[in-house]
């Protein structure tokens, strides 16, 4: 069914890798595009402070082989973010992506992520000041609610703001967002899932993309939930077991081409190592985003052990990736 579907008819947000804080790096989003050529990258989130007072460059860097890649930003003041926005967009970013979803203290005495669900009119205001600001597409990922929030009418409240302020796409994770007393790490997994509210939330909104996230952990689920909205987003599954990239091209993009083994894309990935470590980039800096590629294969944890403890030497270079891969084929030879 999903193959047989026209592409140009095709929500560019079928399937998308999530934003993760000190996962979602430039290295990371180059290995994951060798993996799959449709899947829509994330930036991790960074402040609009950030790129107005800081280096830019350290933020924004991307290799141009990383499009579709769209740079989530934080913040709550809609001049400082219509502002960051226009440097994203000059950096050559395809979308804009505002951060109402994350859940931590840090980020929430900043005052912006999850916290602003509670503040619908600033958030139309900000996206309203981000679209006027640039001529690429301003997203928003969000929750179904924080706290004690209902997430029946002040959920579409909250939507219908910022469609009219001009964003198009809402990435919605299926669970609320507890600020009192629960970790980032216990808001992953404790508040409760309820994706029927975000295929509701398309049925409201039909004009509208409706991208689902929370707690989706395979291909087969991916395409489950396609049947009811426009999109899916992915995040530890993808980064920790990335081989789940290897049949999306086809699978939910309707690519013919043939998929890739972990052997190919292992070797796609060198030469951009070597290029990073001439640039003086630590080996390790690559390396830990791989760890995961070989997992359930035979000679999987000689993988993940050689690179860990190999790639972190002073003045490593790819050579050690080689190596690894090799004690992975003769495993495979063996098994």
């Amino acid at each position: 069914m999903h193959n047989s579907e026209n592409k140009k008819n095709w929500c560019p947000h079928r399937f998308c890798v999530a934003p993760m804080m000190a996962w979602t790096d430039r290295h990371a989003r180059y290995f994951l595009r060798q993996i799959s050529q449709n899947a829509r990258l994330y930036t991790e989130m960074v402040t609009a402070n950030a790129l107005l007072y800081g280096d830019p460059k350290r933020f924004l860097s991307f290799d141009p082989s990383e499009h579709p890649v769209a740079l989530q930003l934080g913040g709550s003041d809609p001049v400082s973010l219509a502002q960051a926005a226009s440097i994203g967009e000059q950096w050559g970013y395809d979308e804009i992506n505002l951060n109402v979803g994350c859940p931590s203290d840090r980020v929430s005495s900043g005052h912006f992520g999850a916290c602003l669900m509670a503040e619908p009119t600033l958030v139309a205001d900000s996206v309203a000041a981000m679209s006027e600001a640039c001529t690429i597409p301003i997203t928003v990922k969000c929750r179904i609610g924080i706290d004690d929030m209902d997430v029946g009418e002040p959920l579409d409240q909250f939507v219908s703001g910022v469609r009219s302020a001009g964003c198009k796409t809402i990435i919605v994770h299926a669970r609320k967002a507890w600020l009192k007393g629960l970790s980032p790490k216990e808001n992953r997994d404790v508040p409760p899932l309820d994706h029927p509210r975000v295929y509701e939330l398309k049925r409201s909104f039909p004009d509208m993309e409706v991208i689902i996230n929370g707690g989706i952990t395979t291909l087969g689920d991916s395409l489950s939930h396609l049947e009811h909205v426009d999109g899916v987003m992915l995040g530890r599954a993808a980064y920790e077991l990335p081989y789940l990239l290897a049949s999306v091209d086809q699978r939910v993009f309707g690519s013919n081409k043939n998929t890739l083994t972990r052997s190919e894309i292992v070797e796609a990935y060198i030469p951009y190592c070597e290029i990073e470590c001439g640039n003086g980039t630590p080996l390790h800096h690559m390396t830990r985003h791989i760890l995961g590629l070989f997992h359930g294969c035979p000679g999987a944890r000689r993988w993940r052990r050689h690179l860990s403890t190999q790639a972190v030497r002073e003045n490593a270079t790819t050579e050690i990736i080689s190596e690894a891969l090799e004690m992975v084929s003769t495993n495979q030879l063996a098994a």
